[in-house]
């Protein structure tokens, strides 16, 4: 069995090294509110250049990957399954604020992890 995990954990890695065009519909930071029992989504706005960098619309500056930036989200979306959020975001908001199917694959599989880990009492990060 440990075999199997150490082979999906290895395909999962390479995978997440492969080039990914940015959604011009905006991101998302994913977190738990575990008291709650909740699984929080907060959607952000940004423009794509022509270099395919994610820029904040309001500053006009690129928005780094890996360091907290304090910017201002657009919506925050709430709910106690991965499939009620899916709901929410791309069925009952309407222009979805996910504008590629690549992105919304990924979100789909974010909130399972984190609905996962809200059952488990596991810590969750979003990939």
């Amino acid at each position: 069995m440990d075999l199997i995990v150490e082979n999906l954990a290895a395909i999962d890695h390479k995978l997440s090294q492969r080039h990914i065009d940015l959604d011009p519909g905006g991101y998302f930071i994913i977190y738990l509110d575990k008291d709650a029992r909740l699984i929080y989504a907060k959607h952000f706005t940004n423009v794509i250049d022509d270099r395919g960098l994610a820029i904040d619309p309001e500053t006009g500056k690129v928005i780094p990957a890996r360091e907290r930036v304090e910017r201002t989200y657009t919506t925050v979306f709430s709910a106690r399954t991965a499939k009620e959020l899916c709901v929410k975001i791309f069925e009952e908001t309407q222009p979805s604020p996910v504008t590629q199917l690549d992105h919304a694959a990924y979100l789909g599989r974010e909130f399972v992890r984190a609905e996962v880990a809200l059952i488990t009492g596991q810590e969750y990060v979003q990939d």
